[in-house]
């Protein structure tokens, strides 16, 4: 530790580039994984300097691959860098980094999607969900393939404070292709607008900080990338469960071309469609012409308290399932036509 009131820092030493580690381990990129390398270190600082302040931070970066970002990440002065790899390729490429970081650097082989980070970090991390954000980041070049599933479990981690969040507000700097990070921060009535935009809008703080020309990236993406940071709010927009605020969000979106009483009225059984679509509507008051991106998040609040309610007072309401319906009644249709020809 250094002593009081000086700063240490760290510089890794000079090392093999990316590229060169990229030949010395033969390494491709797997299109089925939807892998794409970041290579220009100026880019990669870029990104974690879009971070924030590093300095004695905990970090945990998912995605890591040849090492790119963990470099930057290093070179940012924090006290540990855990990185948590699946593909078994990358593993002796950052191996070689954590020789050059001693103690700095902890590698797991494991699927970011599965891996339990509650334990990873030091107790004494954890801060009060109402004070400032702990000293804990989540930083990544995510596969284009996980992140929307990644970044929904997290949201969910948010809404129950546990996963990352044990720790506190813990703060996300996370790449995602640009078009779902145009999804993630779009405003109300905007064409991007969509189930994305609610989900991450009601929970945290999200911002558009960068964007990334696509032919940065080795092999060159088809599309460009957007660096999207995330600060979990003290209170959540909407103080329902994430898991019926996410029914509400994406049965509104189910028509996101048609009005807005098309998509909630999939909430209810076909019988009391109807009725219900108009109660729930008049209770939140919320125009029913209302397109999905015109309804704003004080409006899915209003939505969601109100149909807290109607699943209070009819508890079969929220495991009803539209799809199942149709495929029952479908089934039926389809008895009663093989009935009639066999009479026939």
């Amino acid at each position: 530790m250094a002593a009081s009131g000086t700063l240490s820092t760290f510089r890794l030493p000079p090392l093999p580039t990316i590229r060169e580690i990229i030949k010395l381990f033969r390494l491709q990129a797997v299109k089925q994984l939807s892998q794409n390398f970041l290579l220009d270190l100026r880019l990669t600082d870029k990104i974690v300097r879009k971070a924030g302040d590093l300095t004695n931070a905990y970090v945990y970066e998912v995605g890591p691959g040849p090492g790119g970002i963990t470099r930057s990440i290093l070179n940012a002065n924090v006290t540990e860098l855990l990185v948590v790899e699946k593909d078994s390729r990358f593993i002796p490429g950052l191996q070689m980094l954590s020789d050059a970081a001693p103690g700095k650097l902890r590698i797991v082989h494991g699927d970011v999607l599965t891996y339990k980070i509650e334990r990873a970090f030091p107790e004494s991390l954890k801060r009060r969900w109402e004070d400032d954000p702990p000293n804990v980041h989540i930083i990544g070049n995510l596969p284009f393939s996980v992140s929307t599933p990644l970044i929904i479990k997290w949201l969910e981690n948010v809404s129950c404070k546990d996963g990352p969040f044990v720790y506190g507000r813990t703060q996300m700097t996370l790449t995602f292709q640009k078009e779902v990070a145009e999804r993630l921060t779009a405003s109300t009535g905007s064409k991007q607008r969509s189930r994305l935009s609610v989900m991450a809008q009601y929970l945290c703080n999200v911002q558009h900080i960068l964007t990334i020309p696509g032919r940065a990236f080795v092999p060159k993406p088809e599309v460009d990338v957007g660096v999207v940071h995330f600060t979990p709010l003290m209170r959540p927009r909407i103080e329902q469960p994430f898991k019926l605020v996410e029914r509400v969000v994406q049965n509104a979106f189910q028509f996101r071309r048609k009005y807005c009483y098309r998509g909630l009225g999939m909430l209810f059984p076909e019988v009391q469609r109807v009725e219900s679509t108009e109660k729930l509507l008049e209770l939140a008051d919320v125009d029913p012409t209302l397109r999905p991106s015109q309804l704003s998040v004080s409006h899915f609040k209003s939505l969601c308290d109100v149909y807290r309610k109607m699943c209070d007072e009819d508890p079969h309401l929220f495991t009803y399932n539209f799809r199942e319906e149709l495929k029952q009644n479908k089934s039926k249709n389809q008895e009663r036509e093989n009935k009639e020809r066999s009479r026939r």
